[in-house]
C-alpha cells in the first residue's frame, strides 16, 4: 500500500519549485494534492495536469496566502471539493533580499506576510478540518537561515525563524487532538530561486557545505513525504534540516 493512499494534502506555492516537488512526491504515493499559488497561470495549469496524470485527484487554486479571509475562503472550497484535509504544507514564501539600512518597509511587510502571516491563515483555516477528523499532519517549510540568520536577509531570516517558534508552538497545543505539527529547513536547495544568484557565489556556497553540492526540490519532499505519513506517527515539534551537513 502507498504512504498516503486516499489522503488529502493541502500544498501552498506549489505550481513549482519545492512546492511543486512535494505535490508529485505525495501524488505518487497515493494522495490527492490540492495546491495553491498566486496566479492561475501556465504553471499552474501543467503542475495539475501532471498531478492528474498520476491518477489522484488534484486542483490548483489561484490564492493570496498572505490574506487570512482569502485563505479562509479558498481551504472552505478545497474541503467541499475534496472532502477534508489530512496533510498541510506551508511552502509559499518570496524573498526581498538587501541589507537592513536599505530594506525598506513594504520589502521587510512582503516577506513577513507572504511567509509567515500565510502560515498563520492556512493553519488556522486547515486546523478545522483536522479537528474534526482528530487528526492530520502540519508541515511548515521554514529555512536554515531562520535557525542560524544570514546578512542582507534579515525580513526573510525572521520570517523563516518565526515559522518554528509557531511549529514548536501548535505541535504543543493540537498535538493533544492527533494534530502533529514539524518543520523543514532546507539549505541550498537548487531552485529557480536560487538559480538568480551569480555563478561565482553558487559555486561559493557549494564549497561551504560539506557534502559539496546544492540539495534538489526532490530530496526536501521526500522528507515531507516523511512527515506527512505514519512512518512519523511520533514526531511531532521538530525542525529537521536538510542541508547537506551545512553550518546552521
Amino acid at each position: 500500500m502507498k504512504l498516503l493512499e486516499g489522503k488529502t494534502a493541502i500544498v501552498t506555492g506549489a505550481s513549482r519549485g519545492i512546492g511543486k516537488a512535494i505535490a508529485l512526491c505525495f501524488a505518487g504515493e497515493g494522495c490527492n494534492v490540492a495546491f495553491t499559488d498566486l496566479f492561475e497561470d501556465e504553471n499552474m495549469k501543467a503542475t495539475e495536469a501532471e498531478l492528474l496524470a498520476m491518477g489522484v485527484k488534484a486542483k490548483g487554486y489561484a490564492s493570496d496566502a498572505s490574506n487570512y479571509s482569502d485563505t479562509d475562503r479558498v481551504v472552505n472550497q478545497i474541503v467541499e471539493d475534496f472532502g477534508g484535509v489530512d496533510v498541510l504544507v506551508n511552502n509559499a514564501g518570496i524573498t526581498k533580499d538587501t541589507l537592513l539600512m536599505r530594506m525598506s518597509e513594504e520589502q521587510w511587510d512582503a516577506v513577513i506576510n507572504v511567509n509567515l502571516k500565510s502560515v498563520f491563515n492556512f493553519t488556522k483555516a486547515a486546523q478545522r478540518s483536522m479537528l474534526k477528523q482528530k487528526g492530520g499532519s502540519i508541515i511548515n517549510l521554514s529555512s536554515v537561515v531562520g535557525v542560524s540568520g544570514n546578512a542582507g536577509q534579515s525580513n526573510y531570516s525572521a520570517s523563516k525563524a518565526g515559522i518554528i517558534g509557531f511549529t514548536k508552538s501548535i505541535a504543543r497545543e493540537l498535538g493533544s487532538r492527533g494534530i502533529r505539527s514539524n518543520a523543514i529547513a532546507p539549505g541550498f536547495i537548487i531552485t529557480e530561486m536560487t538559480g538568480k544568484i551569480p555563478e561565482d557565489a553558487r559555486k561559493a556556497w557549494e564549497e561551504s557545505i560539506p557534502m559539496k553540492r546544492g540539495g534538489t526540490p526532490e530530496e526536501v519532499a521526500k522528507v515531507a513525504l516523511f512527515l506527512a505519513s505514519d512512518l512519523s506517527s511520533y514526531v511531532s515539534g521538530q525542525v529537521i534540516s536538510v542541508c547537506g551537513a551545512m553550518k546552521t
